[in-house]
């Protein structure tokens, strides 16, 4: 039998791994080559798959990138988030509501980003004018849409009340306290 090449068989890893170096650059290890925080982005964009880690402890460093990438569009142009937003934002760090908090905007920024490629399948054949008449908000294809994005919103918060009256009357349960 031939001795068969193993990496020619080898797998790509699922995730693409990009290094980060003490002088900050970051090196791709699927193209082999440094690559710049836009290009991040880029990889961002187009919906790749990559973790970016610490070239000499192996840290997970991703979370820190892509909120480096944040900043800068934050920093650059048309912010995304007032400042009151922000100040609400930090003022849950450290509050019993922080996990709730996540996966609320965690779940709208999900709902939102799906309303949005709905709304984009449907404009695919729609001629540019005709496009602006239908985002007009008084248009009630539109307002319903928007209705069941908000609705779902809604929904959301509801469930994570629910979940946190649940947790308090269990915690409360436990010291012997009932509601």
């Amino acid at each position: 039998m031939p001795v068969q090449n193993k990496k020619a068989h080898a797998a790509k890893p699922a995730q693409r791994i990009i290094k980060k170096y003490p002088n900050r650059r970051l090196y791709d290890t699927d193209t082999s080559t440094y690559i710049t925080l836009a290009e991040v982005k880029q990889l961002v964009m187009d919906h790749q798959s990559f973790v970016v880690r610490d070239a000499k402890t192996n840290e997970d460093l991703t979370r820190s990138i892509l909120l480096q990438i944040i900043l800068e569009e934050e920093a650059g142009g048309t912010p995304m988030f007032s400042e009151p937003a922000l100040a609400n934002i930090i003022r849950f760090y450290g509050h019993a509501m922080q996990g709730f908090m996540g996966s609320y905007l965690e779940k709208n920024v999900q709902a939102f980003t799906d309303l949005q490629a709905q709304m984009a399948e449907q404009s695919k054949n729609v001629a540019p004018e005709v496009w602006a008449q239908f985002m007009n908000m008084q248009n009630p294809l539109m307002q319903g849409m928007m209705g069941n994005y908000v609705e779902q919103s809604k929904t959301m918060f509801e469930k994570m009340q629910e979940q946190m009256q649940k947790q308090t009357e269990q915690m409360l349960g436990a010291f012997g306290i009932k509601k």
